[in-house]
């Protein structure tokens, strides 16, 4: 027994011989002091660990929660979300709402460097936190540049289709793709992909043929879904030409209209009017289309002559390239398959234009 050293020595020597199992419930009297101060010692380095409420933030101490980093303000399609009852983590779906804004001042000019103090979005009425905002937008561009091919009977065509190439090399920046489609009776994609080859894609706008009929609806809608195909966080955008002249689609008003709001279109319109007086062209076309336009947060032109078109091509360019993306997760969130209404409002002086709703996806 003379192993456990000077604890055990310290026993009444009659006590070891006799009951031996004695010693081992005395050693751990004999140690209760010492475990107690080695308890007391632990609590206390706890105690030191825990926050201070009479310290600044950046004295105390440090914790797993406090050093991760803030979640990302890019364009995910995720967020977590703590459950009140159990206080566990989980990941909830959320769709987040991009809202392309085009910001023009009492010029009617583009203003670019606004601050995000500037705006306020609401849906439904209800007003969003901002999560996501670029004051220019480097997001890619995707463009569908659609020629009434029944257009080469009202005006010139050879400066139609340069002022198209025009537009063509002027816009393209290396991560953008453009498309040509042409329509008249059907709708033909020219080549049948989105290429940044501006040399194949001028020589496409050269070889649109001529037509008769204009299927302006089902242009808008085959655009729109070519468009959707289209992978990836990328600015969708279609530049529409025609007279506005509807006749010969095989869909409907709606369905084009649907079909760009669930593809998140941009849609550009330059309408050239055959005939100025509207007692003596189909108007119908015109105003179906300036409603599509105006939902989608796009511009209508209206020249009256093809020598105008270099402009408004650089003007659509210009917009482009100072848009302001705002993004927001939508609270609360609408029913599956629902329009919503959005509202951007700026700050006095300066017009916002944007799209007006949007479609809902699945839950």
């Amino acid at each position: 027994m003379v192993r456990y050293g000077p604890t055990v020595s310290c026993l009444p020597h009659h006590l070891l011989l006799r009951k031996p199992h004695l010693s081992y419930q005395m050693i751990a009297r004999f140690n209760q002091p010492f475990a107690a101060a080695l308890a007391l010692l632990a609590f206390s380095f706890l105690l030191a660990a825990q926050e201070k409420p009479d310290r600044p933030p950046w004295a105390q101490p440090s914790s797993a929660q406090q050093t991760s980093p803030p979640p990302s303000q890019s364009s995910t399609k995720e967020k977590t979300q703590e459950s009140p009852s159990s206080g566990t983590t989980v990941k909830v779906n959320v769709n987040l709402v991009s809202v392309l804004v085009s910001v023009l001042d009492d010029h009617n000019r583009p203003a670019p460097n606004l601050p995000v103090e500037a705006f306020q979005v609401l849906e439904e009425g209800v007003p969003q936190k901002i999560d996501v905002f670029e004051s220019e937008t480097q997001q890619p561009l995707d463009i569908a540049l659609m020629i009434d091919a029944s257009l080469s009977a009202h005006i010139e065509k050879l400066t139609e289709q340069n002022a198209a190439a025009h537009f063509i090399q002027q816009i393209l920046r290396p991560e953008d793709r453009l498309s040509v489609f042409s329509f008249d009776e059907q709708v033909r994609q020219l080549p049948p992909y989105f290429s940044d080859k501006v040399a194949a894609l001028q020589d496409a706008v050269h070889r649109i043929p001529d037509g008769a009929g204009t299927s302006l609806y089902d242009a808008i809608l085959l655009g729109s879904e070519s468009l959707q195909r289209r992978r990836g966080e990328r600015r969708r955008v279609i530049v529409l030409v025609t007279d506005g002249g509807e006749t010969t689609s095989r869909t409907d008003f709606d369905s084009s209209r649907k079909a760009a709001l669930r593809a998140g279109i941009l849609l550009y319109t330059i309408l050239i009017r055959p005939v100025q007086n509207e007692n003596g062209r189909n108007t119908a076309g015109e105003h179906a289309i300036q409603t599509i336009t105006d939902t989608t947060g796009g511009a209508m032109f209206f020249p009256t002559s093809a020598q105008e078109l270099p402009i408004i091509f650089d003007r659509i360019n210009s917009e482009l390239r100072t848009q302001y993306r705002l993004a927001y997760y939508p609270n609360p969130r609408g029913p599956a398959n629902t329009y919503r209404t959005i509202e951007v409002k700026v700050l006095p002086g300066y017009t916002a234009r944007h799209r007006t709703t949007y479609l809902t996806g699945p839950q």
